[in-house]
Formats: structure tokens, C-alpha cells, sequence
């Protein structure tokens, strides 16, 4: 996981050319393709674009390369702005990073984020690629809007918890490789080292577990006290 603002900016990048590219293919092939087709009269989807001059989008036909390159601004600015922060404030509601395992958090941050980006990411879209030669309409920018939402929602959950995010992590993993390392040195120091230390090391959790369970039955007394001199 990064562990600074440049980390998280390079983590985002990756995620977001990732996500992008895959998010075009899945729109043009998956969702619009036979439509693309259909009302150009070929069999190919890249044959459908070219024929009709590219992608429809803000009232205008744009090439690929410059709706993957509008969407990708957008999507890395947001993803930064909002995306990433408020996903990790969303998991730490849940879980504890110091506790919980790496893999069960990441897990949340992963759903945290598609929970965000997804509608987020989906309004956008709805707004540039709203056909506006029939005139603009705030209830079918809405309609546009949700249909969207149902069609990315599973894409982007599986796809990022299944395969866009475990590349991401590959990729990042390969580029900053010396200080993921240095932090496992550093990590290992805490490791007990004898039979002695680990024994320690368990009672210490469970005194720990213990406080934490007591703190709990005195936060529910008060909590029972309090609800019953309301009551009466």
C-alpha cells in the first residue's frame, strides 16, 4: 500500500489508465456495440466508429484516443480529490489497519471505492455523452444516470476486486520494490524471536483483548444505565 502523497498519486495513475481503457472497451464492445452495428450497418465496432467519425460525446464525434484521454483527467482528478481519501476514512470506520489483516482491509477499500467512484464516474459519463440533438433534459440525465450505475456497478466491483486492482498492486509492488523491502526490514524487527518472546508477545494480546472487552461491558453499563433513567 502507498505510504505517501507520491505513492498514492502513482498508485492512482495505474488504477486509472487500467480502469479507463478497460471501462472504453467494456462501453463501446459490451453495452453499445451491437448498437453501433445496427445503426451503421457494418460488423465491426471499430467499423462503426469510423464510419459515423468517432465516439458522440459533449454534442460532438471525438476519436478514441480523446474520449480515453478526457475520461482519464477526469477519473485521475477525481480519483485523488475524492476517490482515494474518503475510501480509506470509509474502511477505517469498519476495520483497524493495525489490526485487522492487510488483505480483509484493502478488501474494504477496494468496495469503498467502487461504492464512490462508480456513481460518481457514471454521472460524469451521463453528462458527456447525453445526446443533446434531441434537446437536454434533466429527468433523462437522471434516467441516463442510473442506467449507467446499473450497467458499471458490476463491472467495476469485480473487475477492480478481481483483476484491475491485483495488477495495480503487481505493477506498484515492481516500481517501488526497494521500499517495500526496507519496510518489511523494519517490520521484522517486531517479530519475536524465541520461544520466550512469542509466549510474551501472546499474553500481551490477550491483555490487550481483555481491556478492550471490558472497556466494552463499561461503555453497554452506561449506555443500559442512561436508557433507563430516561425511562424513568
Amino acid at each position: 500500500m502507498p505510504r505517501n502523497q507520491f505513492q498514492r498519486m502513482v498508485f492512482a495513475f495505474i488504477t486509472v489508465v487500467i480502469t479507463v481503457h478497460a471501462y472504453v472497451f467494456y462501453s463501446l464492445y459490451v453495452v453499445n456495440g451491437s448498437t453501433l452495428t445496427a445503426i451503421n450497418g457494418t460488423t465491426s465496432v471499430i467499423e462503426a466508429l469510423n464510419k459515423q467519425g468517432g465516439i458522440y460525446m459533449i454534442g460532438g464525434y471525438f476519436p478514441i484516443w480523446a474520449c480515453i484521454l478526457i475520461e482519464f483527467c477526469l477519473a485521475y482528478l477525481l480519483e485523488n480529490l475524492l476517490g482515494s481519501p474518503l475510501s480509506f476514512k470509509l474502511a477505517c470506520r469498519i476495520f483497524n489497519p493495525a489490526k485487522n489483516h492487510p488483505m480483509i482491509f484493502e478488501t474494504a477499500i477496494i468496495c469503498a471505492t467502487v461504492g464512490i467512484m462508480c456513481p460518481a464516474m457514471s454521472f460524469i459519463a451521463a453528462f458527456l455523452y447525453y445526446p443533446y440533438y434531441i434537446g437536454f433534459n434533466i429527468f433523462t440525465l437522471l434516467a441516463n444516470w442510473l442506467k449507467l450505475v446499473c450497467f458499471n456497478f458490476p463491472f467495476a466491483y469485480f473487475t477492480q476486486l478481481f483483476f484491475i486492482q491485483p495488477c495495480v498492486r503487481v505493477i506498484f509492488k515492481t516500481l517501488f520494490r526497494k521500499d517495500i523491502e526496507a519496510r518489511k526490514g523494519d517490520a521484522k524487527d517486531t517479530i519475536p524471536e524465541s520461544e520466550a518472546e512469542t509466549i510474551a508477545d501472546i499474553f500481551r494480546r490477550m491483555d490487550e483483548i481483555k481491556e478492550e472487552l471490558a472497556h466494552e461491558r463499561r461503555r453497554r453499563k452506561a449506555l443500559e444505565a442512561s436508557i433507563q433513567n430516561d425511562n424513568n
